[in-house]
């Protein structure tokens, strides 16, 4: 019993760090789009709830899951994909006034929100071996996005932007948590999906957007999105929120500003300062205090 709980864990743990992988491209995808923020957060999850159909409609199981939603589950899938909307609108936006390292570190600061909510709504006990992880974690995401913080009016908005965005995510993968207990992936995902794709669409016709006329490489990007970020990525961890608990999702999300950080260096031939070197350090610490403590304590 012990070796197939060490094999579950391992797993999931393995789905996690590939889940982080994709998500880290989400920043490089949206400084690649000239589309506004709001635009590319509705084709992203469009794209993605539309290459999610079909899994629903030829799985039987599937089918007559999302038909059979009682009232509160649908209001509560539908209230996760108004969240979700926000946090794209809100985080996409925080990258035209501040770098992308800073954005992706101040949104990766959702576990702190994520233990609070756990906390607060399901009486989730916070271990102290975790905290201290977390907030190791976080301290080196501090250190990565720190240069950007005084530099202007516009980046600290940028700042305050993706800070909040952070919370909101938070709140999604929380309910994502209680939601997937009783709901399969495939279900959940499509209704979260389409219905914060439709949140967005009715703020972009209010807000006169443009939902055409883009360069190639910007639908690319919203390609990009949609197949890498999103269903590599959050896809990954709805179909995790399963099995653990969504504090440990946003935990493993704090790996975001690593694989970010070389991304920007590859791709957008953003600078690794010593500073961000150190953060790096800091957060892989942090990680692994969180994840694996507990891991060798159960051993010894």
């Amino acid at each position: 019993m012990r070796y197939i709980k060490m094999n579950n864990t391992t797993k999931n743990y393995t789905a996690l760090l590939f889940g982080v992988a994709a998500l880290s491209t989400s920043a490089i995808f949206v400084k690649m789009s000239e589309a506004p923020s709001p635009v590319t957060a509705f084709y992203r999850l469009l794209f993605t709830a539309l290459v999610l159909l079909p899994f629903l409609l030829l799985s039987e199981k599937s089918r007559k899951e999302f038909v059979s939603f009682s009232r509160r589950q649908a209001l509560s899938i539908i209230l996760s994909g108004f969240l979700l909307a926000v946090h794209y609108t809100m985080w996409f936006e925080s990258l035209r006034f501040t770098s992308v390292s800073s954005s992706t570190v101040l949104v990766s600061m959702q576990p702190l929100f994520s233990l609070l909510w756990g906390f607060l709504f399901l009486r989730e006990r916070v271990r102290p071996d975790a905290v201290f992880g977390c907030l190791v974690a976080i301290a080196g995401s501090a250190v990565i996005g720190w240069g950007d913080f005084s530099v202007s009016s516009a980046a600290l908005f940028g700042d305050f932007l993706a800070l909040s965005s952070a919370g909101v995510i938070s709140l999604y993968f929380l309910i994502g948590q209680v939601a997937r207990k009783n709901t399969g992936v495939i279900a959940y995902s499509v209704l979260s999906y389409f219905s914060s794709a439709a949140f967005l669409l009715v703020y972009i016709l209010m807000d006169k957007h443009p939902l055409s006329g883009f360069p190639a490489m910007t639908w690319c990007s919203f390609l990009g999105l949609a197949f890498i970020s999103t269903i590599g990525g959050q896809f990954v961890f709805n179909l995790l929120l399963k099995d653990i608990s969504a504090t440990m999702v946003s935990m493993g999300i704090l790996g975001e500003p690593v694989g970010t950080c070389i991304l920007a260096f590859l791709i957008l031939k953003e600078t690794i300062a010593p500073r961000q070197l150190a953060g790096i350090v800091m957060i892989m610490l942090g990680l692994s205090v969180y994840f694996f403590y507990p891991l060798m304590k159960r051993e010894s």
